[in-house]
């Protein structure tokens, strides 16, 4: 059989207190299609009810957690394990952002490594014990005068950047709504219309000033990213103004 590399790592919740922060963490991991979560002596049992409402459309990944009794027996066939953490320990192991370490990840991971994240409980986070046996440490780089997060904050920023590093999503993209940009030709007609429609109204006053104002017209048209339905709106309005004063002139 041939060995395929994992492509994501095991998100492991060491004794998590609340079945609410363990079903908000999963729906969190399959926000970003994570779906490898390992549970370590949840305080209120497991399966946990409390965890699948909270989980909402993210409960099929509850059904194939793996429950563990310790920290050593959920990360025993890992190679490489990060521990998440607010605070410093005192133990001397490399500290990184949830960017860098899950740039690792992938690196570990590409190389057939198997790697585990561990995510402590929501009273103090991980123990000390728990910490010495990771390879790496992730901090957020949060406000130092509130650095606690949530258990499930925690595993959703590090199951953003995990994603992110992989995604081809260009950073901006524009929603035509049903149009496509208008064409030099039809942008020029727009331009024609104003004009001509200024001109009638007196607008081009001086005359030696005359094609200067209509050049700076012409710019402002350049510069406008319009589309089709734009060009079409404002012949509309400029029509509907022709009318309106045409209107007023016969009434007067």
């Amino acid at each position: 059989m041939t060995y395929s590399p994992p492509t994501q790592p095991v998100f492991v919740l060491v004794r998590p207190q609340m079945g609410e922060n363990i079903g908000a963490a999963a729906r969190g991991m399959w926000n970003f299609g994570l779906d490898r979560m390992r549970v370590v002596a949840p305080r209120d049992g497991w399966p946990n009810e409390r965890a699948v409402a909270l989980a909402s459309g993210a409960g099929r990944l509850l059904d194939h957690a793996g429950l563990y009794d310790d920290v050593p027996s959920a990360i025993a066939d890992c190679t490489y394990v990060f521990a998440t953490t607010a605070r410093s320990r005192g133990i001397t192991v490399p500290i990184l952002t949830p960017e860098h370490a899950m740039a690792q990840a992938r690196a570990i991971m590409a190389n057939g490594g198997r790697v585990a994240v561990l995510f402590g409980p929501e009273r103090a986070g991980l123990e000390n014990d728990d910490i010495a046996r990771a390879n790496a440490v992730i901090s957020v780089p949060v406000n130092p005068d509130f650095p606690s997060l949530n258990l499930a904050q925690c595993v959703l920023l590090c199951a953003y950047e995990l994603r992110r590093l992989a995604d081809t999503t260009p950073p901006e993209v524009l929603d035509m709504a049903g149009t496509d940009f208008a064409n030099l030709a039809e942008i020029t007609a727009l331009g024609d219309h104003l004009e001509a429609r200024l001109d009638e109204a007196g607008f081009f006053f001086p005359e030696d000033k005359a094609p200067r104002m209509k050049r700076n017209l012409r710019q402002i048209w350049s510069r406008l990213p319009l589309t089709q339905a734009d060009v079409r709106t404002l012949h509309g309005a400029f029509r509907q103004i022709v009318r309106w004063a045409e209107q007023k002139r016969d009434q007067g």
